[in-house]
């Protein structure tokens, strides 16, 4: 193996381990979110609210393309997960309601 090869390995392997840190983070930031989103969602069934917000999604979706925009990051990208992550949100949130 040729010290260029060696050393792109080297490379690799350290943004492989970023990669997978990154990963469990995303994963335990949406747990933690989810918590949240389910207290939410049995407030508003216990207060015959709706389960979904239009208004504060459309706020939402707005203020994370923003960010996205901030982090060089993909606006259209940072819809789009967020509209997933929404409609599992209200999918569990109409879940309370039944």
């Amino acid at each position: 193996m040729s010290e260029a090869t060696a050393r792109a390995a080297t490379l690799l392997k350290e943004h492989r381990s970023s990669i997978d840190r990154l990963d469990a983070i995303l994963v335990y930031t949406l747990a933690e979110r989810f918590k949240h989103t389910q207290s939410v969602g049995r407030l508003k069934a216990e207060h015959e609210l709706p389960p979904s917000d239009p208004a504060r999604e459309a706020q939402q979706i707005e203020r994370l393309e923003r960010l996205a925009r901030e982090a060089d990051l993909d606006p259209e990208f940072a819809r789009k997960f967020l509209n997933f992550v929404i409609s599992e949100v209200i999918r569990h949130h109409e879940n309370f309601q039944k």
